[in-house]
Protein backbone atom coordinates (compact mmCIF):
# COMPACT_ATOMS: atom_id res chain seq x y z
CA UNK A 1 0.00 0.00 0.00
CA UNK A 2 1.56 3.10 -1.32
CA UNK A 3 0.41 6.61 -2.66
CA UNK A 4 -2.86 8.39 -2.57
CA UNK A 5 -6.09 5.98 -1.64
CA UNK A 6 -9.20 8.39 -3.76
CA UNK A 7 -12.24 8.37 -2.43
CA UNK A 8 -15.24 8.25 -4.44
CA UNK A 9 -18.43 9.72 -3.45
CA UNK A 10 -21.65 8.16 -4.86
CA UNK A 11 -24.32 8.93 -2.53
CA UNK A 12 -26.04 11.16 -5.14
CA UNK A 13 -26.69 8.53 -7.82
CA UNK A 14 -26.44 4.83 -6.00
CA UNK A 15 -26.99 6.57 -2.82
CA UNK A 16 -30.53 7.07 -4.17
CA UNK A 17 -31.31 3.58 -5.27
CA UNK A 18 -31.91 3.12 -1.32
CA UNK A 19 -35.47 2.74 0.11
CA UNK A 20 -36.80 6.15 0.73
CA UNK A 21 -34.01 8.27 -0.67
CA UNK A 22 -34.30 10.92 -2.68
CA UNK A 23 -32.35 14.32 -3.18
CA UNK A 24 -33.55 17.48 -4.94
CA UNK A 25 -31.31 19.21 -7.80
CA UNK A 26 -30.95 21.25 -5.23
CA UNK A 27 -29.78 18.78 -2.50
CA UNK A 28 -27.34 16.89 -4.84
CA UNK A 29 -25.73 20.75 -5.71
CA UNK A 30 -25.48 21.15 -1.87
CA UNK A 31 -24.40 17.93 -0.85
CA UNK A 32 -21.54 18.24 -3.79
CA UNK A 33 -20.17 21.80 -2.06
CA UNK A 34 -19.47 20.01 0.74
CA UNK A 35 -18.10 16.46 -0.17
CA UNK A 36 -15.33 19.18 -2.48
CA UNK A 37 -14.86 21.32 0.80
CA UNK A 38 -14.12 17.29 2.99
CA UNK A 39 -11.69 17.29 0.11
CA UNK A 40 -13.33 13.95 -1.46
CA UNK A 41 -11.82 13.23 -4.89
CA UNK A 42 -14.32 12.23 -7.17
CA UNK A 43 -18.44 12.83 -7.31
CA UNK A 44 -20.60 10.83 -8.95
CA UNK A 45 -23.89 12.94 -9.91
CA UNK A 46 -25.58 10.65 -11.42
CA UNK A 47 -26.71 9.10 -14.97
CA UNK A 48 -27.90 12.04 -17.23
CA UNK A 49 -29.13 9.80 -19.78
CA UNK A 50 -32.02 8.26 -17.65
CA UNK A 51 -33.86 11.10 -15.95
CA UNK A 52 -34.58 15.04 -16.26
CA UNK A 53 -33.30 15.67 -12.84
CA UNK A 54 -29.93 14.17 -13.12
CA UNK A 55 -30.03 15.85 -16.84
CA UNK A 56 -30.88 19.40 -15.13
CA UNK A 57 -28.37 18.44 -12.36
CA UNK A 58 -25.42 18.53 -14.86
CA UNK A 59 -26.42 21.63 -16.56
CA UNK A 60 -26.61 23.47 -13.52
CA UNK A 61 -23.04 22.02 -12.13
CA UNK A 62 -21.39 23.41 -15.06
CA UNK A 63 -21.76 26.89 -13.21
CA UNK A 64 -19.85 25.63 -10.22
CA UNK A 65 -16.22 25.68 -9.32
CA UNK A 66 -14.93 22.43 -6.98
CA UNK A 67 -11.22 22.93 -5.65
CA UNK A 68 -11.02 19.10 -4.42
CA UNK A 69 -13.60 17.46 -6.59
CA UNK A 70 -13.93 15.57 -9.70
CA UNK A 71 -17.28 15.46 -10.72
CA UNK A 72 -18.10 11.99 -12.54
CA UNK A 73 -21.36 10.94 -14.50
CA UNK A 74 -22.70 7.52 -15.15
CA UNK A 75 -23.85 5.09 -17.36
CA UNK A 76 -23.92 1.40 -18.98
CA UNK A 77 -21.84 0.13 -21.65
CA UNK A 78 -23.52 0.21 -25.29
CA UNK A 79 -26.45 -1.48 -25.86
CA UNK A 80 -25.77 -4.87 -27.91
CA UNK A 81 -25.87 -4.35 -31.32
CA UNK A 82 -25.73 -0.85 -31.40
CA UNK A 83 -22.43 1.22 -32.49
CA UNK A 84 -21.53 3.39 -29.00
CA UNK A 85 -21.75 6.06 -31.26
CA UNK A 86 -25.40 5.73 -31.47
CA UNK A 87 -25.82 4.90 -27.72
CA UNK A 88 -28.40 7.72 -26.21
CA UNK A 89 -26.72 7.24 -22.56
CA UNK A 90 -22.92 7.71 -23.89
CA UNK A 91 -24.09 10.20 -25.70
CA UNK A 92 -25.72 11.87 -22.83
CA UNK A 93 -21.98 11.22 -20.87
CA UNK A 94 -20.08 12.77 -23.34
CA UNK A 95 -22.36 16.30 -23.81
CA UNK A 96 -22.98 16.69 -20.46
CA UNK A 97 -19.91 18.63 -19.63
CA UNK A 98 -17.95 16.46 -17.30
CA UNK A 99 -13.87 15.40 -17.57
CA UNK A 100 -14.66 12.23 -15.91
CA UNK A 101 -17.02 9.12 -16.65
CA UNK A 102 -18.33 5.97 -14.75
CA UNK A 103 -19.21 3.16 -16.84
CA UNK A 104 -20.59 -0.10 -15.96
CA UNK A 105 -20.60 -3.65 -17.42
CA UNK A 106 -20.95 -7.08 -16.73
CA UNK A 107 -18.38 -9.51 -15.44
CA UNK A 108 -20.42 -12.12 -14.56
CA UNK A 109 -20.84 -14.56 -17.54
CA UNK A 110 -24.41 -15.93 -15.36
CA UNK A 111 -25.25 -11.65 -16.03
CA UNK A 112 -24.67 -11.82 -19.59
CA UNK A 113 -27.23 -14.78 -20.48
CA UNK A 114 -29.89 -13.77 -18.38
CA UNK A 115 -29.71 -10.16 -17.57
CA UNK A 116 -28.76 -8.72 -20.92
CA UNK A 117 -29.45 -11.46 -23.47
CA UNK A 118 -26.43 -11.76 -25.66
CA UNK A 119 -23.39 -13.50 -26.31
CA UNK A 120 -20.28 -13.53 -24.35
CA UNK A 121 -18.29 -11.98 -26.96
CA UNK A 122 -20.97 -8.94 -27.62
CA UNK A 123 -20.61 -8.08 -23.92
CA UNK A 124 -16.89 -7.98 -24.33
CA UNK A 125 -17.11 -5.66 -27.31
CA UNK A 126 -19.46 -3.89 -25.61
CA UNK A 127 -16.93 -3.11 -23.26
CA UNK A 128 -14.19 -2.49 -25.37
CA UNK A 129 -16.72 -0.38 -27.20
CA UNK A 130 -17.74 2.04 -24.80
CA UNK A 131 -14.42 3.04 -23.21
CA UNK A 132 -12.83 3.53 -26.11
CA UNK A 133 -15.95 5.94 -27.42
CA UNK A 134 -15.91 8.04 -23.93
CA UNK A 135 -11.49 8.44 -23.93
CA UNK A 136 -11.83 9.24 -27.80
CA UNK A 137 -13.75 12.38 -26.51
CA UNK A 138 -11.14 12.84 -24.01
CA UNK A 139 -13.21 12.06 -20.96
CA UNK A 140 -10.84 10.08 -17.70
CA UNK A 141 -13.19 6.64 -17.84
CA UNK A 142 -13.73 4.69 -14.57
CA UNK A 143 -15.12 0.92 -15.24
CA UNK A 144 -16.61 -0.86 -13.10
CA UNK A 145 -17.02 -4.40 -13.88
CA UNK A 146 -20.63 -4.99 -11.58
CA UNK A 147 -20.79 -8.09 -10.15
CA UNK A 148 -17.05 -9.34 -10.48
CA UNK A 149 -16.38 -11.11 -7.48
CA UNK A 150 -19.94 -13.32 -8.09
CA UNK A 151 -18.66 -13.30 -11.41
CA UNK A 152 -14.95 -14.45 -10.56
CA UNK A 153 -16.17 -17.06 -8.63
CA UNK A 154 -18.40 -18.61 -11.07
CA UNK A 155 -15.73 -18.41 -14.05
CA UNK A 156 -12.53 -16.97 -13.51
CA UNK A 157 -11.63 -16.78 -17.08
CA UNK A 158 -14.25 -14.80 -18.29
CA UNK A 159 -14.42 -11.81 -15.42
CA UNK A 160 -10.93 -11.51 -16.21
CA UNK A 161 -11.15 -11.57 -19.53
CA UNK A 162 -14.17 -8.66 -19.01
CA UNK A 163 -11.44 -6.16 -17.07
CA UNK A 164 -8.68 -6.40 -19.44
CA UNK A 165 -11.15 -5.44 -22.50
CA UNK A 166 -11.62 -2.27 -20.38
CA UNK A 167 -8.13 -1.85 -19.50
CA UNK A 168 -7.10 -2.77 -23.35
CA UNK A 169 -9.48 0.01 -24.18
CA UNK A 170 -8.02 2.59 -22.11
CA UNK A 171 -10.03 2.97 -18.60
CA UNK A 172 -8.18 4.87 -16.22
CA UNK A 173 -9.02 2.87 -13.37
CA UNK A 174 -11.28 -0.17 -13.08
CA UNK A 175 -13.31 -0.49 -9.74
CA UNK A 176 -14.55 -4.42 -9.07
CA UNK A 177 -17.97 -4.30 -7.73
CA UNK A 178 -19.38 -6.87 -5.08
CA UNK A 179 -22.60 -5.98 -6.07
CA UNK A 180 -24.54 -8.68 -4.52
CA UNK A 181 -22.32 -7.84 -1.18
CA UNK A 182 -22.10 -11.30 -0.55
CA UNK A 183 -18.60 -11.66 -0.72
CA UNK A 184 -16.58 -12.74 2.33
CA UNK A 185 -13.10 -10.18 3.00
CA UNK A 186 -10.71 -13.40 3.06
CA UNK A 187 -12.01 -14.37 -0.49
CA UNK A 188 -11.88 -10.74 -2.02
CA UNK A 189 -8.66 -9.93 -0.41
CA UNK A 190 -7.53 -13.03 -2.72
CA UNK A 191 -9.28 -12.09 -5.53
CA UNK A 192 -8.43 -8.37 -5.79
CA UNK A 193 -4.82 -9.66 -4.76
CA UNK A 194 -4.87 -11.65 -8.18
CA UNK A 195 -6.12 -8.71 -10.31
CA UNK A 196 -4.14 -6.40 -8.85
CA UNK A 197 -1.15 -8.83 -10.29
CA UNK A 198 -2.80 -9.23 -13.51
CA UNK A 199 -3.80 -6.00 -14.61
CA UNK A 200 -1.43 -2.36 -14.87
CA UNK A 201 -4.74 -0.52 -14.42
CA UNK A 202 -5.35 1.09 -10.91
CA UNK A 203 -7.96 -1.54 -9.10
CA UNK A 204 -10.81 0.72 -7.13
CA UNK A 205 -13.41 -1.65 -4.79
CA UNK A 206 -17.01 -0.67 -4.65
CA UNK A 207 -18.36 -3.01 -2.20
CA UNK A 208 -22.28 -3.26 -0.91
CA UNK A 209 -23.45 -4.39 2.60
CA UNK A 210 -25.99 -7.28 2.26
CA UNK A 211 -23.67 -9.31 4.45
CA UNK A 212 -22.90 -6.56 7.28
CA UNK A 213 -19.10 -7.20 5.42
CA UNK A 214 -18.60 -3.73 2.70
CA UNK A 215 -16.48 -2.07 5.64
CA UNK A 216 -14.40 -4.98 5.79
CA UNK A 217 -14.38 -5.43 2.28
CA UNK A 218 -13.24 -2.33 1.30
CA UNK A 219 -10.49 -2.33 3.79
CA UNK A 220 -9.12 -5.49 2.72
CA UNK A 221 -9.49 -4.37 -1.11
CA UNK A 222 -7.13 -1.25 -0.07
CA UNK A 223 -4.77 -3.42 0.98
CA UNK A 224 -5.04 -6.14 -1.59
CA UNK A 225 -3.70 -3.01 -3.86
CA UNK A 226 -7.36 -1.12 -4.66
CA UNK A 227 -6.33 2.70 -4.68
CA UNK A 228 -9.90 3.91 -5.01
CA UNK A 229 -12.95 3.33 -2.48
CA UNK A 230 -16.36 3.80 -3.82
CA UNK A 231 -18.69 4.00 -1.65
CA UNK A 232 -21.60 6.24 -0.02
CA UNK A 233 -22.27 8.77 2.78
CA UNK A 234 -24.02 7.01 6.07
CA UNK A 235 -23.58 3.96 3.54
CA UNK A 236 -26.84 4.93 1.80
CA UNK A 237 -28.05 2.25 -1.29
CA UNK A 238 -29.89 -0.60 -2.57
CA UNK A 239 -31.30 -3.40 -0.36
CA UNK A 240 -28.40 -3.30 2.77
CA UNK A 241 -26.80 -0.35 1.19
CA UNK A 242 -23.57 0.49 0.04
CA UNK A 243 -19.99 0.58 2.12
CA UNK A 244 -20.29 3.89 4.42
CA UNK A 245 -17.65 6.13 3.98
CA UNK A 246 -18.19 7.82 7.41
CA UNK A 247 -16.29 4.55 8.50
CA UNK A 248 -14.40 3.55 5.62
CA UNK A 249 -12.32 6.79 5.72
CA UNK A 250 -11.28 7.60 9.36
CA UNK A 251 -10.49 3.69 9.17
CA UNK A 252 -7.82 4.45 6.13
CA UNK A 253 -6.84 7.84 7.94
CA UNK A 254 -6.40 7.08 11.71
CA UNK A 255 -6.18 2.84 11.45
CA UNK A 256 -3.80 2.33 8.49
CA UNK A 257 -2.19 5.72 8.07
CA UNK A 258 -3.21 6.07 4.50
CA UNK A 259 -3.16 9.33 2.52
CA UNK A 260 -6.89 10.03 2.20
CA UNK A 261 -8.83 12.69 2.83
CA UNK A 262 -6.82 15.33 4.71
CA UNK A 263 -6.50 14.28 8.38
CA UNK A 264 -7.58 17.72 9.52
CA UNK A 265 -10.91 17.67 7.55
CA UNK A 266 -12.34 14.48 9.62
CA UNK A 267 -13.23 16.60 12.37
CA UNK A 268 -16.25 17.46 10.01
CA UNK A 269 -16.77 14.38 9.30
CA UNK A 270 -19.99 14.41 12.09
CA UNK A 271 -21.78 17.30 10.13
CA UNK A 272 -21.40 15.62 6.85
CA UNK A 273 -22.90 12.86 8.39
CA UNK A 274 -26.06 14.75 9.78
CA UNK A 275 -26.19 17.06 7.22
CA UNK A 276 -26.85 14.63 3.99
CA UNK A 277 -29.16 12.70 6.50
CA UNK A 278 -30.62 15.79 7.03
CA UNK A 279 -31.27 16.64 3.40
CA UNK A 280 -32.00 12.65 2.67
CA UNK A 281 -35.07 13.66 5.59
CA UNK A 282 -33.45 10.61 7.25
CA UNK A 283 -32.78 9.84 11.04
CA UNK A 284 -29.90 9.19 11.67
CA UNK A 285 -28.38 5.88 12.90
CA UNK A 286 -27.62 6.03 16.38
CA UNK A 287 -25.05 3.42 16.77
CA UNK A 288 -23.34 4.26 13.16
CA UNK A 289 -19.26 3.92 13.94
CA UNK A 290 -17.62 7.13 14.23
CA UNK A 291 -20.10 9.66 13.54
CA UNK A 292 -23.70 8.46 15.12
CA UNK A 293 -24.87 9.76 18.42
CA UNK A 294 -24.30 6.43 20.74
CA UNK A 295 -20.56 5.98 18.97
CA UNK A 296 -19.07 6.96 21.82
CA UNK A 297 -21.43 6.93 24.94
CA UNK A 298 -20.73 5.37 28.35
CA UNK A 299 -23.10 3.84 30.58
CA UNK A 300 -21.93 1.48 33.13
CA UNK A 301 -20.11 2.77 36.37
CA UNK A 302 -17.19 0.99 35.99
CA UNK A 303 -16.20 2.02 32.41
CA UNK A 304 -16.59 5.69 33.08
CA UNK A 305 -14.38 5.59 35.97
CA UNK A 306 -12.04 4.04 33.40
CA UNK A 307 -12.63 6.84 31.19
CA UNK A 308 -12.08 9.38 34.60
CA UNK A 309 -8.49 8.28 34.54
CA UNK A 310 -8.24 7.96 30.90
CA UNK A 311 -10.34 8.14 27.84
CA UNK A 312 -8.39 5.60 26.00
CA UNK A 313 -9.86 3.21 28.66
CA UNK A 314 -12.95 2.42 26.29
CA UNK A 315 -12.92 4.40 23.45
CA UNK A 316 -10.39 3.65 20.70
CA UNK A 317 -9.87 6.99 19.14
CA UNK A 318 -11.05 10.85 20.27
CA UNK A 319 -14.24 11.76 19.34
CA UNK A 320 -13.01 14.97 18.83
CA UNK A 321 -10.88 13.36 15.55
CA UNK A 322 -13.91 12.75 13.52
CA UNK A 323 -16.15 16.04 14.99
CA UNK A 324 -18.08 13.28 17.74
CA UNK A 325 -18.27 14.10 21.51
CA UNK A 326 -18.18 11.31 24.13
CA UNK A 327 -21.67 10.92 26.10
CA UNK A 328 -21.67 9.83 29.47
CA UNK A 329 -24.80 8.27 30.52
CA UNK A 330 -26.81 7.60 33.64
CA UNK A 331 -29.11 4.82 34.39
CA UNK A 332 -29.74 1.77 36.84
CA UNK A 333 -26.25 0.38 35.84
CA UNK A 334 -24.88 3.87 36.46
CA UNK A 335 -21.95 4.13 39.54
CA UNK A 336 -20.65 7.12 41.25
CA UNK A 337 -18.51 7.84 38.43
CA UNK A 338 -21.50 8.47 35.99
CA UNK A 339 -22.78 11.42 38.03
CA UNK A 340 -18.66 12.54 38.48
CA UNK A 341 -18.12 12.95 35.19
CA UNK A 342 -21.67 14.38 34.12
CA UNK A 343 -20.96 17.10 37.44
CA UNK A 344 -17.50 18.00 35.99
CA UNK A 345 -18.91 18.05 31.98
CA UNK A 346 -21.58 20.71 32.96
CA UNK A 347 -19.35 22.29 35.45
CA UNK A 348 -21.50 22.63 38.33
CA UNK A 349 -18.73 22.08 41.01
CA UNK A 350 -17.25 18.80 42.11
CA UNK A 351 -17.85 17.91 45.60
CA UNK A 352 -16.05 15.27 47.69
CA UNK A 353 -19.43 14.63 49.42
CA UNK A 354 -19.63 10.68 48.30
CA UNK A 355 -22.85 10.52 50.49
CA UNK A 356 -23.98 13.23 48.66
CA UNK A 357 -23.50 11.85 45.48
CA UNK A 358 -25.22 8.82 46.44
CA UNK A 359 -28.35 10.01 47.40
CA UNK A 360 -29.03 11.52 43.99
CA UNK A 361 -27.78 8.09 42.06
CA UNK A 362 -30.35 5.89 44.02
CA UNK A 363 -32.97 8.93 43.18
CA UNK A 364 -32.03 8.29 39.91
CA UNK A 365 -32.18 4.70 39.80
CA UNK A 366 -35.73 5.11 41.94
CA UNK A 367 -36.66 7.18 39.00
CA UNK A 368 -35.79 4.60 36.25
CA UNK A 369 -37.42 2.09 37.75
CA UNK A 370 -40.29 4.18 37.66
CA UNK A 371 -40.20 4.38 34.08
CA UNK A 372 -38.07 7.47 33.68
CA UNK A 373 -35.61 7.19 30.82
CA UNK A 374 -32.91 9.80 30.90
CA UNK A 375 -30.50 8.40 27.86
CA UNK A 376 -32.46 10.48 25.38
CA UNK A 377 -33.66 13.16 27.90
CA UNK A 378 -30.65 15.04 28.66
CA UNK A 379 -32.59 17.97 29.66
CA UNK A 380 -34.63 16.15 31.90
CA UNK A 381 -31.53 14.54 33.59
CA UNK A 382 -29.11 18.14 33.82
CA UNK A 383 -32.57 19.92 34.99
CA UNK A 384 -33.13 17.28 37.93
CA UNK A 385 -28.99 17.27 38.65
CA UNK A 386 -29.47 21.08 39.13
CA UNK A 387 -32.50 20.78 41.24
CA UNK A 388 -30.40 18.43 43.51
CA UNK A 389 -27.69 19.95 43.85
CA UNK A 390 -26.48 23.34 42.74
CA UNK A 391 -29.14 25.59 44.41
CA UNK A 392 -31.38 25.92 40.68
CA UNK A 393 -34.65 27.81 40.72
CA UNK A 394 -37.01 26.91 38.09
CA UNK A 395 -37.75 29.77 35.43
CA UNK A 396 -41.36 29.19 36.27
CA UNK A 397 -44.18 27.35 38.62
CA UNK A 398 -47.26 25.91 37.87
CA UNK A 399 -50.36 26.57 39.87
CA UNK A 400 -53.30 25.20 38.11
CA UNK A 401 -53.77 23.51 34.37
CA UNK A 402 -57.11 22.90 33.24
CA UNK A 403 -57.81 20.87 29.93
CA UNK A 404 -61.15 21.62 28.05
CA UNK A 405 -61.90 18.66 24.96
CA UNK A 406 -65.40 18.83 23.27
CA UNK A 407 -66.35 16.59 20.22
CA UNK A 408 -68.23 18.65 17.96
CA UNK A 409 -70.12 18.00 14.44
CA UNK A 410 -68.80 16.17 11.60
CA UNK A 411 -65.74 15.02 13.86
CA UNK A 412 -64.10 17.98 14.88
CA UNK A 413 -62.39 17.98 17.92
CA UNK A 414 -62.15 21.16 20.11
CA UNK A 415 -59.17 21.50 22.67
CA UNK A 416 -58.37 24.28 24.92
CA UNK A 417 -55.80 25.17 27.54
CA UNK A 418 -56.07 26.78 30.59
CA UNK A 419 -53.51 27.45 32.71
CA UNK A 420 -52.04 29.90 35.48
CA UNK A 421 -47.88 30.07 36.26
CA UNK A 422 -45.97 31.63 38.84
CA UNK A 423 -42.85 33.95 37.19
CA UNK A 424 -40.86 35.32 39.50
CA UNK A 425 -44.10 36.13 41.56
CA UNK A 426 -45.92 37.39 39.06
CA UNK A 427 -49.23 35.36 38.67
CA UNK A 428 -49.93 34.96 34.42
CA UNK A 429 -53.11 33.38 33.63
CA UNK A 430 -53.81 32.52 30.15
CA UNK A 431 -55.46 30.17 28.05
CA UNK A 432 -55.12 28.80 24.25
CA UNK A 433 -57.22 26.26 21.71
CA UNK A 434 -54.49 23.72 19.42
CA UNK A 435 -55.72 19.97 17.09
CA UNK A 436 -54.77 18.51 20.59
CA UNK A 437 -54.14 18.62 24.42
CA UNK A 438 -49.49 18.56 23.93
CA UNK A 439 -50.61 21.56 21.18
CA UNK A 440 -52.70 23.06 23.32
CA UNK A 441 -50.65 22.79 26.10
CA UNK A 442 -47.45 24.14 24.06
CA UNK A 443 -49.38 27.00 22.59
CA UNK A 444 -50.58 28.34 26.42
CA UNK A 445 -47.38 27.86 27.98
CA UNK A 446 -45.61 29.62 24.87
CA UNK A 447 -48.22 32.61 25.10
CA UNK A 448 -47.82 32.86 28.77
CA UNK A 449 -44.01 33.23 28.68
CA UNK A 450 -42.88 34.69 25.96
CA UNK A 451 -42.91 38.25 27.51
CA UNK A 452 -40.79 37.13 30.12
CA UNK A 453 -38.08 35.14 28.13
CA UNK A 454 -38.60 36.26 24.33
CA UNK A 455 -35.50 33.77 23.02
CA UNK A 456 -38.91 30.86 23.31
CA UNK A 457 -40.25 31.92 19.78
CA UNK A 458 -37.27 30.29 18.41
CA UNK A 459 -38.03 26.72 20.05
CA UNK A 460 -39.70 24.26 18.26
CA UNK A 461 -41.20 21.25 19.39
CA UNK A 462 -39.50 18.65 16.95
CA UNK A 463 -40.71 15.01 18.04
CA UNK A 464 -43.58 14.05 20.63
CA UNK A 465 -43.68 10.10 21.31
CA UNK A 466 -45.42 7.82 23.83
CA UNK A 467 -44.79 4.65 25.08
CA UNK A 468 -46.69 2.12 26.85
CA UNK A 469 -44.69 0.74 29.73
CA UNK A 470 -46.95 -1.70 31.53
CA UNK A 471 -49.33 -2.97 28.86
CA UNK A 472 -51.59 -5.60 31.17
CA UNK A 473 -52.74 -2.44 32.54
CA UNK A 474 -54.79 -1.44 29.82
CA UNK A 475 -55.84 2.33 29.76
CA UNK A 476 -54.47 2.30 33.05
CA UNK A 477 -51.29 2.10 31.94
CA UNK A 478 -48.05 3.98 33.17
CA UNK A 479 -46.79 5.86 29.68
CA UNK A 480 -43.64 7.54 29.04
CA UNK A 481 -43.45 10.57 27.02
CA UNK A 482 -40.34 11.51 25.47
CA UNK A 483 -40.38 15.31 23.49
CA UNK A 484 -37.22 16.38 21.53
CA UNK A 485 -37.03 20.37 21.14
CA UNK A 486 -34.99 22.19 19.00
CA UNK A 487 -33.91 26.45 18.56
CA UNK A 488 -32.29 25.78 15.23
CA UNK A 489 -28.90 25.58 16.47
CA UNK A 490 -29.34 22.32 19.21
CA UNK A 491 -31.66 20.28 19.87
CA UNK A 492 -32.81 18.31 23.31
CA UNK A 493 -35.23 15.64 24.70
CA UNK A 494 -37.18 15.99 28.18
CA UNK A 495 -38.75 13.03 29.49
CA UNK A 496 -41.59 12.71 31.67
CA UNK A 497 -43.71 9.34 33.41
CA UNK A 498 -47.65 9.07 34.66
CA UNK A 499 -50.44 6.90 34.60
CA UNK A 500 -52.10 10.52 32.90
CA UNK A 501 -51.30 11.04 29.49
CA UNK A 502 -51.56 14.92 30.02
CA UNK A 503 -49.54 14.89 33.01
CA UNK A 504 -46.77 13.03 31.72
CA UNK A 505 -46.90 15.22 28.71
CA UNK A 506 -46.79 18.31 30.73
CA UNK A 507 -43.18 17.11 32.56
CA UNK A 508 -41.92 16.40 29.62
CA UNK A 509 -43.17 19.93 27.95
CA UNK A 510 -42.48 21.88 31.32
CA UNK A 511 -39.36 20.29 31.19
CA UNK A 512 -38.62 21.16 27.63
CA UNK A 513 -39.49 25.00 28.08
CA UNK A 514 -36.83 25.23 31.33
CA UNK A 515 -34.27 23.79 29.74
CA UNK A 516 -34.41 25.89 26.92
CA UNK A 517 -34.53 29.44 28.77
CA UNK A 518 -31.49 27.32 30.95
CA UNK A 519 -29.13 27.31 27.89
CA UNK A 520 -30.68 30.42 26.27
CA UNK A 521 -29.49 31.89 29.63
CA UNK A 522 -32.74 33.86 30.09
CA UNK A 523 -33.29 31.99 33.80
CA UNK A 524 -31.69 35.30 35.39
CA UNK A 525 -34.70 37.18 35.84
CA UNK A 526 -38.03 38.45 33.66
CA UNK A 527 -37.83 40.21 30.55
CA UNK A 528 -34.53 39.24 29.54
CA UNK A 529 -33.93 40.07 25.68
CA UNK A 530 -33.06 37.41 23.06
CA UNK A 531 -29.53 36.91 22.34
Amino acid sequence: MSGQIQIYDTTLRDGTQGEGITFSVEDKLKITRRLDRMGFHYVEGGWPGSNPKDMEFFQRVRQEQYRNTCLCAFSSTRKAGRPAHEDRNLLAIAECGVRTAALFGKSWDFHVYRALGTTLEENLAMVRDSVAFLKGRGLEVIFDAEHFFDGYQANPQYAMAVVRAAEEAGADTIALCDTNGGTLPTELKEMVAYVRQALAVPLGIHAHNDSGLAVANSIMAVEAGCTQVQGTINGYGERCGNVDLCAVIPNLVFKKRLDCIPEQNLVYLTDLSRYVNELANMNPEVRQPFVGTSAFAHKGGIHVNALLKDSHTYEHLPPESVGNKRRVLVSELSGLSNLVYKYRELNLGLETDSAEYRRILNELKDLEHQGFQFEGAEGSFELLLRKAYNGYHKPFLLETMRILTELRDEGHVYTEAIIKLRVNDQVVHTAAEGNGPVNALDAALRKALEEFYPAIARMKLHDYKVRVLNEKSGTGAVVRVLIETGDGRKSWGTVGVSSNIIEASWQALADSFAYGILKMGENNGPNAKAP
